[in-house]
């Protein structure tokens, strides 16, 4: 589940807009809310100090991407520099879009590898022409995003450029921000969630929208969401110390009955033992050796038998919610000590209730 948020930015504000749902002020729902470049100008130069990477961005699905005779429908996302560490897209070759590019609304395109094999295969796209609705576009870099595929069936160019060929004007879809992080993780989400509420209270104000419509104005705030991940994860490792302890707990009760059933087998040898001069700590050590055998030849076995199950297995599994199972050795390491020390634990009881009887006792026991 982390690894899900390992895609892009974890401290991401995600701003877009949609269509208005209550009356406000004269005007009638049902408006679209469109944001302007000055919105974002305004917004990024106002939280300037608390803003790491930023970007805004107009994007086109299904985009006609073509190269000699290979055609693709993928998206376009117009950005800024900034979106490739929003995005945590990974340059491969080539480079990013960068600040010349957009202050000089240049045609150029870094496509994802993805798109990169589906147009071009085995070629080397960097410097070379692709159509996008039949206008040309330099290829000058190509990334991998964690995201996989999907992410990468796609291709960015300056948002300025955008703006112009695909005659938006000045409008923008969407604006992306990262806060940067402070080292106490609860601050930066009270940081992030003020930020969240205040650009959508002043995108409200600037497009007269009143303050309960939840639908024209949206800040998605992923490091909110991800705090309620974290606390997921916390309480899923809650329940795994649970049922270890609980395992483990089941371990001495069991180990504890196998030594006095052993006890009570070897009675009349014990009985014996002190009669001919045995001290009761040399009973009790030979029953706590039992004891200790019993649970560390059964961890050990556990262990090696588990450990060879992930190794055979894990590399077979493919799932968004488990990932690379396996356990750090070190750990197992210590779970079997753990174990070894609680099944000498179980293990006292009997060897002492062993050391304390009589031998005419023990003698006369059948």
């Amino acid at each position: 589940m982390t690894s899900q948020f390992q895609r892009d930015a974890t401290n991401l504000l995600t701003v877009w807009t949609g269509v208005t749902t209550k009356e406000y002020k004269g005007l009638n729902p049902g408006r679209y809310i469109q944001m302007k470049n000055d919105n974002f100008d305004k917004i990024s130069k106002k939280y300037e100090d608390y803003i790491e990477y930023e970007t805004s961005m107009y994007s086109i699905w299904g985009a006609t991407i073509s190269y000699n005779n290979e055609t693709v429908n993928y998206q376009v996302r117009g950005v800024m520099p900034g979106h490739q560490f929003i995005e945590n897209a990974d340059i491969s070759s080539g480079r990013f879009v960068n600040q010349a590019d957009f202050d000089e609304s240049k045609k150029v395109a870094v496509i994802g590898n993805k798109m990169k094999n589906d147009l071009f295969k085995d070629e080397d796209p960097i410097n070379k022409n692709i159509l996008i609705f039949g206008m040309n576009f330099k290829v000058i870099g190509v990334f991998y995003d964690p995201g996989g595929d999907r992410e990468e069936q796609q291709a960015y160019i300056p948002v300025s450029t955008a703006q112009k060929v695909f005659n938006a004007g000045d409008n923008i879809r969407n604006m992306l921000f990262t806060i940067k992080m402070s080292d106490n993780f609860d601050e930066a989400v009270a940081q992030s969630e003020l930020m969240s509420k205040n650009i959508e209270d002043e995108l409200k104000q600037l497009h007269t929208v009143a303050p309960d419509d939840v639908s024209a104005v949206r800040v998605y705030n992923t490091l909110e969401e991800a705090k309620k991940i974290y606390s997921l994860i916390d309480t899923i490792k809650a329940v795994f110390w649970f049922v270890g302890i609980g395992t483990i707990i089941a371990g001495i009760v069991g180990v504890g009955n196998i030594m006095l059933i052993i006890v009570k087998e070897r009675t009349k040898e014990i009985g014996i033992r002190k009669a001919l001069g045995a001290l009761p700590m040399s009973i009790v050590g030979m029953i706590l050796q039992e004891a200790v055998f019993v649970t560390m030849l059964s961890g050990l076995f556990g262990l090696i038998a588990g450990l060879g199950l992930l190794e055979l297995v894990g590399p077979q599994i493919e799932s968004d919610f488990i990932k690379y199972p396996q356990v750090n050795f070190n750990i197992a390491i210590t779970t079997v000590f753990l174990l070894v020390f609680a099944g000498a634990l179980a293990g006292f009881i009997p060897a002492y209730r062993a050391a304390k009887i009589k031998p005419i006792v023990a003698l006369r026991d059948e």
